[in-house]
């Protein structure tokens, strides 16, 4: 379907793609696809809900972790859909105004997740560098403006992202190599000059992820340079151990945010499998995995978990086991 413009017509629709096998195997494809969305829905709820219910858990770490399980809460949601609409209704058609909103919810969600996790960075720094100033320097106070700080920060970057691809022509119906909707994706299929989109996309990328990014590097070598000032083994291993979840969290978002921007800017010979496999573990892993990590590795948090098991009547041989 195309609309009328002046010299050129524009599509009002694209193709989602990002699925090669059809067939028999679509339906089968979705079963999985569906228990992992309702397992990062379960997870990132759990966590909000204990974080909320508990009152000891109103403190800065845990309302940074609060925070990014709605960032997860919002981004599996923004993906996940879109998916598997395709995979049980085989409805690939998406309209232009309907991708450029889930672009917009997909980037600004994994910008506030890219900004809570160098918040959290920061939190563990304070708390092994500064360990003695912590409760003056993070207080919920501080940490409130941190999250609206946040926010104010996505809004501002992100908006103008849908507002100048409206400038641009797409002259056919053209099929993305995901099956949503992603800035780079989009720019490559149109058929106007896109010097000022990408220009500003990677702006976006670097003054985003990319100084966050940079921040939880200098955050860690700072908390290294600490750590290994302890006087004994078992000290340094007792500090590192609190950062594990974060380290997990870090890794889980920005290692495969890196390979997939290298991919959009640099990887044109790259097959089509491999752009989908880093988006899929880039977008889907970290909602899914975040709160199973934070669970395990939080003891308040495990243990409301065990409490809540026990109450409904799991034997308690088995609780203990992750006690």
């Amino acid at each position: 379907v195309t609309l009328g413009s002046s010299s050129q017509t524009r599509t009002q629709s694209f193709l989602l793609g990002g699925f090669p096998a059809w067939g028999t195997t679509r339906v089968w494809s979705a079963v999985p696809l569906c228990s992992t969305y309702l397992l990062a829905l379960l997870g990132n709820l759990t966590v909000l809900s204990i974080v909320r219910a508990e009152q000891s858990l109103h403190a800065p770490m845990y309302l940074l972790l609060a925070m990014l399980a709605v960032a997860d809460l919002g981004l599996s949601t923004s993906t996940f859909p879109t998916m598997l609409r395709m995979l049980w209704l085989e409805a690939r058609e998406i309209s232009f105004g309907t991708c450029l909103t889930q672009m917009f919810f997909i980037h600004s969600f994994t910008d506030i997740e890219s900004a809570v996790i160098l918040a959290m960075a920061f939190d563990r720094y304070v708390a092994i560098c500064h360990p003695l100033r912590y409760s003056s320097i993070l207080t919920n106070s501080v940490t409130t403006k941190i999250c609206v700080a946040i926010m104010v920060r996505t809004v501002l970057v992100q908006f103008p992202l849908p507002i100048l691809l409206t400038r641009l022509c797409f002259t056919r119906v053209s099929e993305l190599s995901h099956p949503y909707c992603l800035h780079p994706d989009i720019i490559k299929h149109a058929g106007s000059n896109t010097r000022i989109n990408s220009a500003y996309g990677l702006f976006v990328l670097l003054s985003t992820l990319g100084l966050d990014l940079l921040f939880v590097l200098l955050s860690y070598l700072l908390i290294l340079k600490t750590i290994l000032n302890f006087a004994t083994w078992r000290e340094r291993l007792k500090a590192l151990n609190t950062c594990i979840s974060h380290i997990c969290a870090v890794l889980l978002f920005f290692v495969p945010m890196i390979c997939l921007s290298m991919m959009h800017r640099f990887g044109k010979h790259v097959s089509p499998q491999a752009y989908v496999f880093t988006a899929n573990l880039h977008f889907l892993a970290p909602p899914i995995l975040n709160p199973i990590v934070y669970s395990v590795k939080t003891k308040p948090i495990r243990r409301r978990i065990l409490r809540t098991l026990c109450q409904r009547g799991v034997p308690k041989s088995r609780v203990a086991i992750w006690q």
